[in-house]
């Protein structure tokens, strides 16, 4: 047989052509094996499966390894069982939106409603969530048409995020929007960079704009800071995770959002902003532009920069609320900028002062124990 074992399908054929080929009868082969004759039968006629010790025995007596009569039982048993259970699509649907989608986390924050991960609710639960007739056209599926064009391809958690906060911001009312308006904001918005309990008046400032302002707290993994899309290309959205609760990383992320808006990007691919504090220098022009706005913004970069020359590397706390009191802002700014450049997040935490407290009361907001009510 020259070890060639490829043509046999189980064991059984295998068994009966080494004893073909050795002139065995199955009383001779029952004697060898120690067993009855009636037993050996089972055992050529493939009737009885071969397990390890039965593998073992055979390889002793017929001189051929274990490993093939196993090898070769595995594959038959696999191939009897594809037979038996065809392929199911429905199993392969829940490896995808359990697998990937945080269906325990929306149920605790009420986005959806079911009991827990095996309440039958779920599916269907998922289809209204993400305004869709069939589940198979959910997004994160491999054959769903895709619906959004988003900058980056987004995870499944970023999706359900981006999912919760376009139904939402779907539901506000806001005046009609006007760039000239929001851009006369900018100096308001500037007013109140001094004192972190200002941030309060943000929400009302861009709504009198037409800017959709709305805060949802992000999903365990999803890394996401913001984001700037247009509901019909006329009224601009903006959301903020504040997963950071810092008032250097609330006014950055704001103003880098703004600058979406006032460029007009998020009309044609949605600008979901992840992980902004830890972005390299390999981001595309629109977000290096509303990187540098948010900066300017915060502190003049000029300003910085020579404030950065004259202190370096040594910034002493009097340095820091100087300058912050020399240029109207609150020194959380000053060191969430020095934190920035030189990327140093260890340092000056002290100045970096809670904002979401102040914020949420005004805001139209989803988390933090508190679910926003979408009319079904």
């Amino acid at each position: 047989m020259n070890g060639n074992f490829s043509t046999f399908r189980t064991p059984a054929q295998l068994i009966e052509a080494l004893l073909r080929e050795k002139g065995w009868t199955n009383r001779v082969f029952a004697l060898v094996l120690g067993l009855d004759e009636a037993t050996t039968s089972r055992i050529v006629n493939g009737k009885r499966d071969v397990d390890a010790a039965l593998a073992v025995a055979l390889e002793e007596a017929l001189n051929v390894p274990a490993e093939h009569f196993l090898e070769l039982q595995q594959s038959y048993d696999l191939a009897q069982a594809r037979l038996a259970a065809p392929h199911d699509p429905v199993r392969e649907l829940r490896a995808h939106l359990f697998g990937k989608l945080p269906i325990a986390e929306m149920i605790k924050r009420g986005w959806i409603h079911a009991k827990d991960v095996r309440d039958p609710l779920v599916q269907s639960e998922l289809v209204r969530f993400f305004g869709v007739n069939r589940i198979e056209d959910i997004e994160i599926l491999p054959h769903a048409a895709k619906k959004t064009d988003v900058k980056n391809e987004p995870t499944p958690v970023q999706l359900a995020w981006l999912y919760r906060v376009k139904k939402i911001a779907g539901e506000m009312l806001v005046a009609r929007y006007s760039h000239e308006a929001l851009l006369a904001t900018m100096p308001r918005l500037k007013q109140l960079l001094l004192s972190p309990e200002e941030a309060r008046k943000v929400p009302r400032l861009l709504a009198e704009c037409g800017v959709r302002f709305l805060i949802v707290e992000s999903l365990p993994s999803a890394k996401i800071d913001g984001v700037c899309f247009w509901l019909n290309e006329k009224s601009p959205v903006i959301a903020l995770s504040m997963r950071f609760d810092r008032i250097d990383n609330f006014w950055f992320v704001l103003r880098h959002e703004i600058e979406h808006v006032l460029q007009e990007h998020g009309k044609t691919r949605i600008m979901l902003d992840a992980d902004l504090e830890g972005e390299d220098s390999l981001i595309d022009e629109e977000e290096a532009a509303a990187n540098q706005a948010a900066a300017e913004f915060c502190v003049p970069q000029s300003k910085m920069n020579a404030f950065i020359a004259r202190k370096a590397p040594f910034f002493y706390e009097r340095d820091i609320l100087a300058f912050a009191k020399m240029i109207n802002v609150h020194p959380g700014l000053i060191a969430g900028q020095i934190r920035r450049r030189t990327n140093r997040y260890d340092r000056f935490g002290n100045y970096l002062v809670k904002v979401r407290a102040s914020v949420l009361p005004s805001s139209i907001s989803d988390g933090w124990g508190n679910v926003y009510p979408i009319e079904q």
